[in-house]
């Protein structure tokens, strides 16, 4: 595929600085790219060395002022954000493989089984009874679908992934290998010396345009249910528990655990590992660092960092005394001598 820096000039909705009838073969990194490729740059990391990628074409911020005749063998292309631009690039020069609609012979289909317009069952999925899938639903081979679920238009869900029974998923979803949604939550009651299990009967409800990634485990709610809002956007090794609810258009990065009954607001960000106990409530706007170990309420966008969790900025300051402690305390005992010492002379 060759397109030209004009063509994509109006793809992008970009200015153009540069020779516009250079033909662009491809897409790549900041660092690997050569003449025939097109890539971007969105921060100062890589707008301050422009002339080392060897990229023909390169799209910049509108922000972004540059002297072209320092860079006279590469086009440019300024727009509001250039990574969504570049995105929109690599689907076109790398296109989805297009299958066509199908219901592969291995699959095992329940009773009374919905299935809308141009669905894809590949090979080895089952699907329990009562179940309906939408338009266009897109289920890849090892797919396990329980009774009772209602699957939204344009879904993709991938290899080897559970959804257990009742469960709800919305439109435009994208669910990524390995994940389970509606297994049990961790439920049990102390019985003298045993833990007797708790019967969940709750379920999973999942809205639209969200994306689970690989490897997820979102727990049935024990008697009432799970949710997860419109555009949230889970990384992989995600554990959210029993009840909780994740407002709309949140990020959870890799390897958080969210306990049971938490609420957490809409545009948050838990970043990577962060633990958050159960039965608390994580406002609107908020962000939780990386490694924190959430024990309270989080106010609405608030930044807390640490174990135990503390506003970002005394978090800071703790980090930076922690090196030094071995010191201090060598000190602290000198001043309790010398103290000491000087109390006994005293007296």
């Amino acid at each position: 595929m060759e397109i030209s820096a004009k063509e994509i000039a109006k793809i992008i909705n970009a200015e153009i600085f540069g020779d516009n009838s250079l033909l662009i073969k491809g897409v790549s990194s900041f660092e690997d790219s050569n003449v025939c490729d097109i890539t971007f740059a969105s921060d100062s990391k890589f707008l301050n060395r422009l002339e080392k990628t060897g990229a023909g074409a390169v799209i910049v911020p509108q922000s972004h002022s540059v002297d072209m005749d320092n860079f006279k063998n590469i086009v440019l292309f300024k727009v509001d954000n250039p990574k969504i631009s570049f995105f929109k690039l690599v689907s076109i020069f790398h296109p989805p493989k297009k299958l066509n609609p199908e219901i592969h012979p291995s699959a095992d289909i329940g009773l009374d089984v919905k299935i809308g317009e141009n669905c894809i069952i590949q090979s080895n999925v089952v699907i329990g009874d009562n179940t309906n899938l939408g338009d266009n639903v897109h289920l890849m081979p090892g797919v396990y679908v329980g009774e009772d679920v209602a699957i939204g238009h344009n879904t993709l869900i991938k290899p080897n992934v559970t959804i257990m029974e009742k469960s709800r998923i919305g439109n435009n979803v994208i669910i990524h290998s390995g994940t389970t949604i509606g297994s049990d939550g961790f439920g049990f009651a102390q019985n003298h010396e045993s833990h007797e299990k708790i019967v969940h009967t709750g379920y999973v409800k999942i809205g639209n345009s969200v994306e689970i990634g690989a490897g997820n485990t979102i727990d049935r709610g024990t008697l009432g249910t799970t949710m997860i809002g419109n555009g949230v956007k889970t990384d992989n090794l995600v554990h959210i528990a029993h009840n909780v609810k994740v407002g709309k258009n949140t990020l959870i990065v890799a390897q958080v655990g969210i306990a049971g009954s938490t609420k957490i607001g809409k545009n948050v960000i838990i970043a990577g590992k962060a633990g958050i106990s159960g039965h608390l409530t994580i406002g609107d706007g908020s962000i939780v660092g990386p490694y924190a170990g959430v024990h309270s309420n989080v106010p609405e966008n608030e930044i807390v960092s640490g174990f135990p969790h503390m506003p970002h900025k005394l978090w800071r300051k703790v980090v930076s005394i922690i090196s030094r402690l071995p010191e201090m305390r060598k000190k602290i005992f000198s001043f309790e001598k010398r103290i000491k010492a000087l109390e006994e002379k005293k007296n």
